[in-house]
Order: structure tokens, then sequence, then C-alpha cells
């Protein structure tokens, strides 16, 4: 088998109903895209992204014509054609959807789902309901209300936005109070700074939260804070979980020997696609440390149910966050887990009609 072509599928899906922001980010549009690797027997590889058009027609040059089924010498064949300069960045983001799009064709060659031929740890994976964002007009009730809906949904473990200078750290210690007190001690509360803010910062916070027993304090520095972020672990007993803007294992071999992380966060399509994402894990493994990468279920659930120390997966199905699901039919979430397809591949239901209207 060999590959015959990569293409791509993206569009503007236009201004959202609702602006909202985290701590540094604010999201007034969205958009869609598709990665689809092809082959000379007809099975089509696809993933989310494709919206760095400009090097994924680098990689068509580089990928026609391989065999998709060796899964290193692809990887190796794409990052070969890197330079320092662009490596922590687009580059590797791309070459990240483009390698989880050649995963999926390899499942869809072999019959087997990605998450089995990742590593087959197991089937069934804890995941939790990501939100919590700031938008105007939305206080603490509209919060709370938000919280308790996820569980509504079958989640088990909720995530919410802090950090963000138009809150402050009392207020945001208060929402974070309101939602521990509106969903009980039984559900595990994620809370993220999205790297606003510096140690002596985090620090002074991550004490004012600890009475709510979270279940970890995400980012709470600048990505490349190393030193504030390890003096963040040691000081507080919260979990610091971070890595979600950090790429391939060189980045993470760092991170780990700083002592800056508990719970490490890859994002398959940013750190290097499934292939690497392996090799962090493998990492984080000598170090005795859990997997919860960032990023949607239908991507990070093969991920944490491949390996040992996969901890739990980010879902935005139920979120201001989940437009996919007019592409793509939502996960099976229940009772706190996300159970993966045995379908071949990332086992993914596109709605082609839906895409088709959008192009239109």
């Amino acid at each position: 088998m060999k590959i015959t072509d990569v293409t791509t599928t993206e569009f503007s899906l236009g201004q959202v109903e609702r602006p909202f922001w985290n701590s540094i980010i604010r999201t007034t549009s969205k958009g869609f895209s598709r990665v689809e690797v092809h082959t000379d027997e007809g099975i089509t590889g696809m993933s989310f992204g494709g919206h760095r058009s400009h090097l994924l027609g680098r990689f068509r040059e580089l990928l026609i014509g391989q065999d998709p089924l060796c899964a290193e010498g692809c990887w190796e064949r794409l990052y070969s054609h890197n330079r320092k300069p662009v490596a922590k960045g687009e580059y590797i983001s791309a070459m990240g959807v483009m390698d989880i799009a050649l995963w999926d064709l390899r499942g869809k060659a072999l019959g087997q789902p990605c998450w089995k031929l990742l590593g087959g740890h197991r089937q069934r994976v804890p995941v939790y309901a990501a939100g919590g964002y700031y938008e105007e007009g939305k206080g603490i009730s509209e919060l709370v209300a938000e919280m308790e809906g996820f569980l509504r949904h079958g989640y088990r473990a909720v995530k919410m936005k802090v950090g963000w200078p138009g809150a402050g750290l009392k207020k945001d210690a208060e929402r974070v109070r309101a939602v521990r007190q509106a969903i009980g001690p039984d559900v595990d509360l994620l809370v993220d700074v999205n790297n606003a803010w510096d140690a002596t910062t985090a620090i002074r916070f991550g004490r004012m939260i600890e009475p709510y027993e979270p279940y970890w304090l995400e980012e709470p520095t600048p990505a490349d804070d190393y030193r504030g972020q390890a003096a963040i672990c040691a000081a507080l007993d919260i979990p610091v979980a971070s890595g979600e803007n950090e790429f391939t294992r060189w980045g993470f071999r760092d991170l780990l020997d700083a002592k800056a992380v508990d719970i490490v966060q890859a994002d398959p399509r940013t750190c290097g696609g499934f292939t690497e994402w392996l090799k962090i894990a493998a990492l984080a493994s000598a170090y005795h440390l859990p997997m919860a990468p960032h990023g949607g279920p239908h991507v990070g659930a093969h991920c944490v149910g491949a390996v040992a120390n996969g901890l739990i997966v980010e879902s935005y199905v139920h979120s201001i966050q989940g437009h996919l699901n007019e592409f793509v039919a939502p996960p099976d979430i229940r009772d706190g887990y996300v159970t993966l397809p045995d379908a071949p591949g990332l086992g993914l239901q596109w709605e082609e009609a839906a895409i088709k209207r959008r192009l239109g």
C-alpha cells in the first residue's frame, strides 16, 4: 500500500453567538478543518486539523509514495525536513495532525481501533468536562448551573477557568468555592489558569483554594517558566498539570527534568502526533507520572486507553466549545467514562452531509 495524496477540508463557521474567554484568549469565531491521507488501495485516514495548509502541502510531497504502515519511517521523514527555528510551533503541530490521520489509516487497513494499536491497555477511560469560561454577564450562579449541567450529561469530573485579570484572585477563589459547594465532595474539580500568573501569585491562589480540594491546578505560569512551575509543584499539595503547549519528547524531557509538572498534558496533535505521544508517555512513566492529554475525547481517549499511565481525558462535547458536534458523532460518555470504539482507526462517525452543506 502506498500514499497517493493528502487533502484538506476547511471552512469558517463565522462569529460565535456568545464570545467567551479564558485568562488570556478571547474566542469570537470558530472553524472546521480536516486532513485526509489517501492510498492506492482506497483506504483514507482522517483527523481533525488541516488549517496549516502551507505545511500540509509540503508534507504531501514528502509522503506520496510512502508506505503508511511504517509509522516511524513516516514520522522521521517529516521531522528530518524540519529545522530548529520552527521546531517548537506550527510545524510540529501540523506533523501531529498528519500523524494522527496516518494512524487512523493504519487502523482501517488492519481492522483495529487506534487505542489497541497504540498499546491497548483499557477500553474505558475517565473523562472530564472542560468549560467554566468567562462570558459577558456570566456570574457565579451561571457558572454553577453550567457545572451542574455537565453532571447531568454523565461526567464525574469538571474543569473551570481562573486567572482572568478582570476577575481577580479573591473573586476566582469564590468561584471555585461556589462550584465545589454545588457539585459536592465526590466530583473532581479541575482548575485551569491558562498560563496567566507568575509562581508567587499561583502559590498564593493555590493556598486560597486548597480547602476545596481541587483535582489539579493547570498551567499556572507561562509555558516556558519551568523554574516557576517547579516552585509551585514544591510548594503546593495540589498537583500541577501542564504540557499542552510543549512539543516533542525533547521538550517534555526538559519539563520533567525540571520537576515542573505532576500530571503530563501532552496534546497528541500539538506534541507531534500519536507516534510522539507514545514516546512522551513512556518517558513520563519512567518518572512515575500520569498522562492526561489536552484536547477532545475523539482523539485523546485513544491515548489514555493505550498506556498504563493514562489518567483522564478532556471533553468539550457538552460545552460552549462543542461546535464539532455538528460534524462528528459524539463519543460514548457515561458515568464519568468514555468507552472507546471497536471500529477501526479513530472510529469517528463523520457527518459528511453537514460538512458538504457547510462547504456549499
